[in-house]
């Protein structure tokens, strides 16, 4: 699951030499920045003196949020209360040196702090600025708080997810704020493409987190635009494509099964029993398939109910047909497929020792990234930042920490 005693040498990753700064809350601005951060960028993590939500939420172990320490790895950690004059022109300094900043404020904040896209792009003209919000920077609703759950509210999302005769079920994960974290990312580097290829100056990213995932749910738009139908919920299935569903093994395991192409399709009617089914004149293309996806789930499902979960995955491997387990966290800790890739990885943290997390992904064969480090304490990087780097006195630090400028570093100790 991987040795903290052996991990590779790291070598820097592909965007060694790239400097970020996090200054987004909770999860949607500041994914980008941890994606950045897995492959080498340099990401300074500004949170307010007081500490980040996020420290506070969900899981604990030794009073560490693991949401926490999972988000804010790989960055080095300041604290700045930007909604004071100091706190502002620090950020503004900061900028100068950086090439993303990254903020999830809502819309108009920034420029009520005098931090505004335009002033700090006059500072810093290569600048590219990523502003995450609900809704967006325009709109009717852009100046409203937004999070995650709206986005899968508005996005379309939960409308669709859930079973038919049950309500709309949001997910029990970040999915919005994911979401736009990956669009986000990779909006990031086609900025950074445009400026550094054609010599152009930074731009502004306008990030809204309910549109990746609108994106995302595939051609309902012109569904709705071409036919005038309105997607509902189906469950495991799809309207789409059959058979596609979950289906529970003779020892109380489930499987999730998909046929989309025609020659999986009529192996899973073979490895079933039913090859039969296979010469019915609507088994030849998808619309006839899910038309009479009841049929296919009584067939697939009463096979599949008559054997173990080992015996079912057996035969699907052999016949070349697609089925998977449906894990949990415990069963993917001891898979040998995660364990071969290292998905899992393993870094010494000071507070929680030894721990597991996802490693970086996707995987690059020659810069691969690294999860070296877990998100620390508040302030721990204030002096080498804010002091060597920008070149502030201990002096000025301890004034601005007397006044609540900037928040007192916290050592991170073994409980």
């Amino acid at each position: 699951m991987g040795d903290p005693r052996h991990v590779p040498p790291w070598r820097g990753g592909p965007l060694a030499g790239l400097r970020v700064i996090d200054a987004g809350v909770l999860f949607a601005g500041p994914v980008i920045a941890t994606l950045l951060a897995d492959f080498g960028a340099d990401v300074i993590k500004v949170e307010h003196p007081r500490g980040d939500a996020l420290r506070t939420l969900g899981w604990k172990k030794h009073d560490v949020s693991l949401w926490w320490a999972f988000v804010n790895r790989n960055k080095r950690l300041v604290s700045i209360d930007f909604g004071k004059p100091e706190g502002a022109q620090l950020l503004r300094e900061l900028a100068t040196t950086a090439d993303v900043l990254i903020e999830s404020y809502r819309p108009g904040t920034l420029e009520r702090w005098g931090i505004a896209p335009d002033v700090l792009k006059a500072l810093n003209p290569r600048l590219v600025i990523v502003r995450t919000s609900g809704f967006g920077q325009t709109g009717p609703y852009s100046p409203r708080p937004g999070f995650g759950t709206v986005a899968e509210s508005i996005s379309g999302f939960a409308h669709i997810n859930g079973q038919p005769d049950g309500p709309p079920t949001l997910p029990p994960f970040a999915l919005g704020d994911g979401v736009a974290s990956l669009f986000g990312t990779f909006a990031t580097m086609f900025a950074l493409y445009h400026r550094d290829q054609h010599q152009a100056p930074g731009q502004v990213i306008d990030l809204a987190i309910y549109e990746p995932l609108f994106w995302l749910l595939g051609p309902q738009a012109l569904v709705y635009d071409q036919l005038g139908l309105v997607q509902g919920r189906t469950g495991s299935s799809t309207e789409w494509t059959a058979p596609r569903n979950a289906y529970q093994s003779k020892d109380g395991r489930w499987l999730g099964l998909s046929a989309s192409s025609q020659s999986i399709a009529e192996r899973v009617m073979r490895l079933v029993g039913h090859p039969e089914v296979i010469d019915e004149p609507w088994f030849k293309d998808h619309t006839g398939r899910v038309e009479n996806q009841k049929e296919l789930d009584r067939l697939i499902g009463a096979w599949i109910a008559d054997h173990t979960a080992a015996e079912v995955q057996a035969a699907f491997e052999e016949q070349e047909a697609v089925i998977g387990p449906i894990y949990s966290i415990a069963d993917i800790f001891e898979d040998p497929q995660y364990l071969a890739r290292e998905t899992i990885t393993t870094v010494n943290d000071p507070i929680l020792g030894p721990a597991r997390v996802q490693n970086a992904v996707p995987r690059l064969v020659d810069t691969p990234g690294q999860v070296r480090h877990l998100g620390g304490t508040l302030g721990q990087d204030n002096d080498e930042v804010l002091g060597k780097e920008l070149g502030h006195t201990p002096e000025e630090l301890e004034q601005w920490l007397a006044s609540g400028v900037i928040g007192r570093a916290t050592p991170a100790t073994e409980p």
